[in-house]
């Protein structure tokens, strides 16, 4: 990837998109097919299931890869350059996304996470977010709500007679499928799923089952967080479907917009005054002297001179992410 000179920010308009180094997780659940469909450097031997691409936490950073703010992580980037990178954007004390690329070559557990009103209560964070298939297995599935209304006894009841599962909503997906999942939203992702993850900026989950599974790491089950995850499920939450884009929009969101582009000629990411983040899907594309190869990501800052996207091979595509103004 030749993503060029990054711009000097002290009064400057910037001059590139800005790139970040990935930042990986080895999971119990994960695998390798970062390495090969989308050349990921992964670290030996592990299994790695989640690429953190773009994060502001304070147990994880996104760091600017290159140019004349290498190393410069995002979160100084949010405190003291919002509005020339990020724009108009709403006050927040973190960047409000965090966007991942999932791998999962086995089924992650089945869990929740909380809606702002219970998170508080709990000690945790509420999180909604977004799945897009960008490969899958021919026998993919994700697990979403339930199959048939349910009352909060009968989960628990077959929580305890290891049924739960025959009540979970399944979805068969492939690549190009999109899913909400608000907060509250009971949901498991299937085996053999490579999913591009938007999300609120949280690391809230509450388990609620795991397959019965083992840790190869300790010898034994993952901890349950059945009592929190209760008080977080939508038990009227039946048979939700995947998302139906009209046109290019897939959703607009108080938290975010995310389109997907087949990019047949240079557009615009954005108008100038805003950022974008964009995520190249299939064949190539640049901005300015960035250049994005499927699973790669940039943000494009508020006040970028040059803001074209221009594909590089046929069939390019990509997904545009970006957050309401102030």
């Amino acid at each position: 990837m030749d993503i060029g000179r990054l711009p000097t920010m002290s009064g400057s308009e910037a001059t590139n998109p800005l790139t970040f180094q990935p930042i990986f997780i080895e999971r119990m659940w994960g695998g390798r097919r970062l390495e090969f469909e989308f050349h990921k450097k992964l670290p030996a031997q592990k299994r790695i299931g989640e690429s953190w691409e773009i994060v502001d936490r304070p147990e994880a950073q996104s760091v600017v890869a290159v140019g004349s703010l290498c190393g410069k992580p995002l979160h100084e980037l949010w405190t003291q350059e919002r509005e020339e990178i990020f724009g108009d954007v709403q006050d927040t004390p973190r960047f409000p996304l965090l966007i991942k690329i999932l791998d999962a070559q086995e089924k992650l557990s089945l869990q929740v996470h909380p809606p702002e009103n219970v998170a508080s209560k709990l000690g945790g964070e509420p999180k909604s977010e977004f799945w897009y298939v960008a490969a899958a297995n021919p026998d993919a599935e994700v697990f979403v709500g339930f199959r048939e209304p349910i009352t909060r006894d009968m989960f628990e009841e077959r929580l305890r007679d290891g049924t739960v599962v025959d009540y979970i909503h399944k979805i068969a997906v492939q690549a190009g499928d999109a899913v909400f999942l608000p907060a509250g939203r009971v949901h498991a992702i299937g085996a053999g799923n490579l999913l591009v993850e938007i999300q609120q900026n949280s690391d809230t989950t509450y388990r609620v089952f795991d397959w019965n599974r083992i840790d190869p790491a300790t010898g034994t089950k993952r901890d349950l967080h059945i009592e929190q995850a209760i008080q977080c499920i939508d038990f009227a939450d039946v048979q939700p479907k995947p998302i139906q884009s009209e046109g290019e929009l897939l959703i607009s969101h108080s938290l975010f917009e995310i389109r997907k582009w087949n990019l047949d000629e240079a557009r615009e990411a954005a108008p100038l005054g805003q950022f974008a983040i964009v995520c190249c899907l299939t064949g190539n594309l640049s901005c300015a002297k960035a250049e994005l190869a499927p699973g790669d990501f940039f943000l494009i800052p508020a006040h970028l001179g040059d803001r074209q996207l221009k594909p590089l091979a046929p069939d390019t595509s990509l997904l545009r992410v970006t957050i309401p103004k102030r």
